[in-house]
């Protein structure tokens, strides 16, 4: 079964699916070390935020060895990456995915690579002090240690993972003006990274987290300034449990032809059904696993809330319905979004990437779409 491919950009083809990985498990005789690797795929995006937290270095090469031999090219990660985040384990993601491409011995030409720098946190100190913000420098010493720890000569896709600008995320819905703090202008950010783009270094800029306003403030000064590169597309949350990006974020992306690459197709595996067994899902699922140390996930997809848990039940009933596996219906309905290149999603187990691989090529009726949207419109957004 192929997988379907989307142009990102003229000489960019990605899959549509994209891999993350996101949690890989080694282990020596006294400890577990996490790692957390993405992979963007061109149509389909796997995640890959499980890998080095659930999966050992070999199940790990296993599953990239998987999604690479069905077709997926893309993968993304982040230079904070594994999640949940730790001093001890930053930067794995990206080191581990590099020693994957060496030691198969891929040409660089047939992978599609995507990364991140951390936006300001205060929380990660082991990450420049912060990170602190998005100057030029930050942003400069972020990408040659993504680099250094991929082990290759250029990245393909380098995105902003949040702004350096306060922004409601993570199941905020609501902005507050009194929390705006000091921000780097949006023209160094775009400096900084044109620069780098100039060098060799990066082929094309991203954002991720963002809103209509800062896509446009990347666009306007983008337009204004044959030094600063283009953004070429957004990564933001996208499932049948968030669809916000359809408000304001999906006129702005389709006038300005901006891609998405919709993260988290799966709601962190609530769409899967597994957690509303009777025994509350698998222990090694990663909302359990995780339970209290993953406070951005928790905060957006907590299981305590009614509408969260009465809208997935219908779509899981909808799922049955119509004789789909519920990973197979979330998945299809992402990719077909008009504006959706690829889905970001983790897998820790060779079962649920053939599941996610199944859906490329679903095409959902408009009886089902029709039906999805009933249960959206009774409970719209429950994961924001």
């Amino acid at each position: 079964m192929s997988i379907p491919l989307f142009n990102l950009a003229p000489n960019l083809t990605v899959s549509r699916l994209c891999l993350g990985l996101f949690m890989i498990m080694l282990s020596d005789a006294s400890s577990y070390w996490t790692l957390i690797l993405s992979l963007y795929l061109w149509f389909l995006s796997v995640g890959t935020m499980t890998f080095g937290e659930q999966n050992s270095l070999t199940q790990s090469f296993r599953l990239l060895d998987q999604a690479f031999e069905a077709g997926i090219n893309f993968f993304d990660s982040a230079e904070m990456y594994p999640v949940p985040q730790r001093a001890e384990t930053q930067g794995k993601s990206e080191e581990y995915f590099g020693q994957w491409v060496r030691k198969r011995k891929i040409s660089r030409d047939r992978l599609v690579v995507a990364t991140k720098v951390a936006g300001p946190s205060g929380q990660m100190s082991w990450i420049r002090e912060g990170p602190k913000c998005l100057d030029a420098r930050n942003i400069t010493e972020a990408v040659d240690s993504s680099l250094k720890r991929l082990q290759m000569d250029y990245i393909d896709l380098y995105q902003i993972h949040w702004p350096d600008r306060y922004v409601p995320m993570f199941g905020e819905i609501e902005y507050d003006q009194d929390r705006q703090f000091s921000s780097v202008p949006i023209e160094e950010q775009l400096d900084a990274l044109g620069k780098a783009v100039d060098a060799g270094k990066i082929r094309y800029i991203g954002l991720s987290n963002e809103t209509p306003y800062g896509v446009m403030k990347f666009l306007h000064f983008a337009e204004n300034n044959a030094c600063y590169p283009k953004i070429l597309c957004v990564q933001n949350s996208y499932s049948l449990l968030c669809r916000t990006f359809d408000s304001g974020m999906a006129e702005c992306c389709h006038h300005e032809r901006i891609n998405l690459l919709a993260y988290s197709p799966l709601a962190m595996g609530i769409l899967s059904g597994k957690y509303f067994a009777s025994d509350g899902g698998p222990p090694d699922a990663r909302l359990n696993l995780f339970r209290g140390r993953y406070s951005e996930g928790e905060s957006r997809y907590n299981l305590t809330r009614n509408a969260l848990r009465a809208a997935t039940l219908e779509y899981l009933g909808i799922a049955e319905k119509y004789g789909l596996h519920p990973v197979m219906l979330a998945i299809a309905f992402v990719l077909s979004h008009p504006l959706v290149a690829s889905a970001v999603f983790g897998v820790t187990k060779s079962w649920q990437l053939r599941e996610v691989v199944s859906a490329c090529n679903i095409e959902l009726t408009s009886e089902i779409i029709a039906d999805i949207n009933k249960v959206h419109a009774k409970f719209p957004n429950p994961c924001p």
